[in-house]
């Protein structure tokens, strides 16, 4: 059993490491006093820095980019496609608006919808490069957008690059909705190229994973079509 006499020395001794370590810090602090001040003078400045550019050019840019896209979002819906690109010359289309707006979510959004605007007119492209542009947290939206890449390249005739762009854009984000569609593309994509196996592997996930979703209605006939044709 420890006596009182030993458990006051033994507080003592932790009461004089802890006062020599604070002295080591303490004169760490003096002889280093201005470099310190320095590393914190910069710190401090970094971070009035960040928030004065937010402030005063990131907010300010990202309202302007807000209202200008209102409109082409307007003229995208319209279908009047050719306005929603290149502006009615009061307002600037999504080209513009991405490239000026660079940095803001509205620019971000103006590749995107710059991207299915040149999907729909038929220049692959440059929906691919729009496309690519394009980045977001919501990982529903960016599967649109993979899956929409993939479009494109199936219409120039790559479907190779078509089924990478089809499977990622399924499996960036399980749910019933995306998942389903871009599996059931990449798999009448592996139709077109005589890859039947494949084709049924994926008809086969959308049967099993995704049994409630639109693409699940008929998938049925599309297995036993498969099966078929790999003489099963």
């Amino acid at each position: 059993m420890v006596s009182k006499k030993e458990q006051e020395l033994k507080t003592e001794k932790r009461l004089e490491n802890i006062e020599e370590t604070l002295t080591r810090s303490e004169t760490f602090i003096v002889e280093n006093q201005k470099t310190i001040s320095i590393v914190v003078g910069v710190i401090l400045l970094i971070v009035l820095g960040v928030f004065g550019y937010t402030k005063y050019i990131i907010e300010p840019k990202t309202q302007d980019a807000q209202d200008q896209i209102f409109y082409a979002q307007q003229f995208f819906q319209a279908d009047s496609l050719d306005k929603a690109l290149y502006g009615d010359g009061n307002h600037l289309g999504f080209i513009d608006i991405a490239e000026e707006y660079s940095g803001t979510k509205p620019g971000n959004l103006a590749n995107y919808y710059a991207g299915i605007s040149f999907l729909k007119k038929g220049d692959f492209d440059k929906a691919i490069d729009y496309l690519s542009k394009f980045d977001s947290d919501d990982k529903m939206v960016i599967a649109m957008a993979k899956g929409a890449i993939g479009d494109a390249y199936l219409e120039k005739g790559d479907k190779d690059k078509a089924v990478d762009f089809y499977l990622k854009a399924a499996t960036i984000r399980d749910n019933n909705f995306t998942s389903p569609l871009f599996y059931f593309k990449a798999a009448k994509t592996y139709e077109l190229m005589d890859n039947y196996g494949k084709a049924l592997e994926n008809y086969e996930i959308i049967r099993q994973k995704y049994p409630r979703s639109k693409q699940a209605l008929e998938i049925d006939r599309y297995i036993a079509r498969a099966e078929t044709k790999l003489g099963k």
